[in-house]
């Protein structure tokens, strides 16, 4: 079983920063992907960014933007620069471990314009 919980979430200007932090309980390895997801205000659920070994994947709607790192096997962080209103969302921190996926509760955050 794995749980996971993320932190950093809150409320910050267009333009400013925020670094999500994710934190696993359990059995992970460092080769289980993690990832961000995120949910904005009545809209389904989207990735974000996600990292497996040394590889890394982010979306096209944040690249440049948003950082994925991988901090150790069990810490996940995202990294997110140049915020803009659209990137209001609940960020969720995912993990898949032995063909189990699993996410966490959830970190809210908002950009004001």
């Amino acid at each position: 079983q794995v749980q996971l919980v993320e932190s950093g979430g809150g409320f910050v200007q267009t333009g400013g920063s925020l670094t999500l932090t994710c934190a696993a309980s359990g059995t992970i390895y460092s080769s289980s992907l993690m990832a961000w997801y995120r949910q904005p205000p009545g809209k389904e659920r989207e990735l974000v960014a996600a990292v497996r070994g040394g590889a890394t994947n982010v979306a096209n709607s944040v690249k440049g933007r948003f950082t994925i790192s991988r901090d150790n096997a069990k810490t996940v962080s995202l990294q997110m620069n140049s915020l803009k209103p659209d990137d209001t969302a609940t960020y969720y921190c995912n993990a898949q471990v032995r063909q189990q996926t699993y996410f966490g509760r959830g970190t809210q955050v908002t950009v004001s314009s």
